[in-house]
């Protein structure tokens, strides 16, 4: 009796995963991704009201730098205290793949951010997806549900 709730989250999983780099591959060709931890953070603080996503990236440096650490939590904390949808992925280096330029790595893809479009006319429905997918996790007591992005 187990199995079945187990196969079925396994593939809701999968399908979130495909919604989250939709958003963010439409996010990238609108010009609405912010990418790195400071970068974020200075977004968040100027312009609250244009953040509609955080996306929090770990990796094996993210165990060893204690800085990293307090930035993700106090990135948590804010998209708690201000209703932003936040989500995280084991590999930093898929997320800085997918949202990354394919001629020059990225140095720090450990925060992403999309932002509302500046006329505030859209609606993408992979990010409506990951919207009510935080929501489900939130009633659930998962507050910062992890997300597996897909292969290529």
């Amino acid at each position: 009796k187990l199995k079945e709730p187990f196969e079925a989250n396994s593939i809701t999983m999968q399908s979130t995963g495909k919604s989250l780099k939709e958003a963010l591959l439409c996010a990238q060709s609108e010009d609405r991704l912010t990418v790195g931890v400071y970068e974020s953070a200075k977004i968040m603080t100027d312009d609250l009201d244009s953040v509609s996503f955080c996306v929090l990236a770990m990796d094996g440096e993210f165990q060893c730098d204690i800085a990293l650490q307090i930035h993700f939590t106090l990135i948590q904390s804010f998209c708690f205290d201000n209703d932003i949808s936040i989500v995280r992925v084991s590999d930093m280096q898929r997320l800085a793949e997918i949202v990354g330029d394919k001629v020059e790595p990225l140095e720090d893809a450990h925060c992403v951010l999309i932002t509302n479009p500046a006329d505030g006319s859209w609606e993408d429905p992979a990010l409506q997806k990951l919207h009510l997918f935080c929501e489900e996790s939130r009633s659930l007591n998962d507050w910062v549900p992890e997300i597996s992005l897909p292969e290529r």
